[in-house]
């Protein structure tokens, strides 16, 4: 196949030789190597922070909670009405609040939440995270999070002492804590929840704030989390008006909503690595007008128009940007297949903790590879390439013949 001479002859200019011209083009290259490799590496870990944080408070909540500003009496009624409803997939109850946890002289003030553990398989993966022991909430048993037994020094037997809240409304009254023996541990990798929750069971958490008989909530399982908007409307059409319906997404929306925040001001500012890239482009391209100034003029007086002239720098500016963004996509990805062994390399080498998880709530560097992510990013990258080419180019096209031929 024959080539368009503009192409040929921008090829012919980009040929390797031992000059300082084709160092500033390896330096141009590596420039847009390197702003594109950073765009996939950032916006691929926003995306996996995303993922990852909607997998782990998926994990340990239901995709709809139904609560009201009373205690929900016929919460067995409910869920037999919300279970036969479409989209849904299971519902169990709830009862939750503060309380104070204390092993030794050490206290802790974890969320306690009642379960049923018949119905909690259906809005809960905390079965599948148990690390030590067994998901057992009977009797006086309870489950915690592997990070909150650290925090207060306790194992899989032991027996801790929990305190409710609603121990100190009676003044006139003394209440002795309850006692309590850790059945088993659970890790979701997420800090919130590993440390600031502990699981009995219904009876006896209704024992601790005083109910007889009713739930704080009802959590229900959608069939799709990302339609869970569809199933709130059907379950708010047969609930009475007292009770309110929040989906997850509501529930974290503030979550997300800076995630989004985030991940676009990165990509708005990381972008402008690949401007300055671009400009290394241009000033490459300058040096080689500069040079070729006869041969241009030749060009010209043989009858070739200013638009094929120009088209050999702008085709140097787009191989220039496509061989940049291809080898920094692919150097993008490489580092984030391994960005975890990285991680353990550095925090070793560097004796330091770099990705804590107290900080940043997960154990290890999430990363989501989005093909609409990266296809933003290589076109946004060639087009400032391109583009890059345009002002050589011009200067080019413009050249007088007869000056350019006499160009020393």
């Amino acid at each position: 196949m024959q080539l368009p001479f503009s192409l040929f002859l921008a090829l012919h200019y980009m040929r390797p030789k031992r000059t300082f011209q084709s160092i500033i083009t390896i330096i141009s290259v590596l420039g847009v190597l390197l702003g594109v490799a950073v765009l996939v590496i950032v916006l691929s870990v926003m995306s996996g922070f995303d993922e990852m944080w909607r997998s782990k408070i998926l994990s340990f909540n239901a995709h709809i909670t139904v609560s009201g500003f009373e205690p929900i009496e016929n919460a067995d009624e409910l869920i037999e009405q919300l279970e036969a409803l479409p989209g849904v997939s299971g519902a169990a109850p709830v009862v939750q609040g503060l309380v104070f946890l204390q092993k030794g002289d050490r206290v802790h003030t974890p969320i306690a939440r009642g379960i049923d553990a018949a119905h909690e398989r259906k809005v809960s993966r905390i079965p599948e995270h148990m690390v030590r022991g067994e998901f057992d909430v009977s009797d006086d048993r309870l489950v915690m999070g592997r990070d909150l037994a650290r925090q207060v020094g306790a194992t899989v037997g032991d027996t801790v002492l929990v305190y409710s809240p609603q121990h100190f409304v009676a003044g006139d009254e003394m209440y002795l804590p309850e006692e309590f023996v850790v059945a088993g541990l659970y890790d979701l990798g997420m800090w919130e929840f590993d440390i600031g929750f502990v699981l009995t069971s219904l009876d006896r958490a209704r024992d601790l704030y005083k109910l007889e008989n009713g739930v704080h909530a009802i959590q229900v399982m959608s069939d799709d989390p990302l339609r869970a908007d569809e199933v709130k409307k059907r379950i708010e059409s047969v609930l009475p008006p007292h009770l309110q319906v929040t989906t997850w997404m509501e529930q974290n929306r503030q979550l997300f909503a800076a995630l989004r925040v985030e991940k676009n001001m990165m990509f708005f500012l990381l972008i402008f690595i690949t401007v300055v890239a671009a400009f290394g482009i241009t000033n490459t391209l300058i040096t080689v007008a500069v040079q070729k100034t006869r041969e241009i003029g030749l060009l010209k007086a043989l009858g070739f128009s200013n638009r094929s002239v120009m088209g050999v720098f702008i085709w140097q500016g787009w191989i220039e940007g496509m061989l940049g963004t291809a080898l920094g996509v692919a150097t993008g990805l490489l580092v984030l297949r391994y960005r975890n062994h990285l991680l353990h390399v550095l925090s070793y080498r560097f004796n330091m903790e770099l990705f804590p998880k107290e900080l940043y709530h997960l154990n290890e560097i999430p990363a989501a590879v989005s093909f609409a992510d990266i296809g933003i990013v290589a076109g946004s990258v060639l087009v400032i390439c391109t583009l890059a080419g345009v002002i050589p180019a011009y200067r080019a096209a413009r050249l007088d013949p007869v000056r350019a031929l006499r160009y020393e």
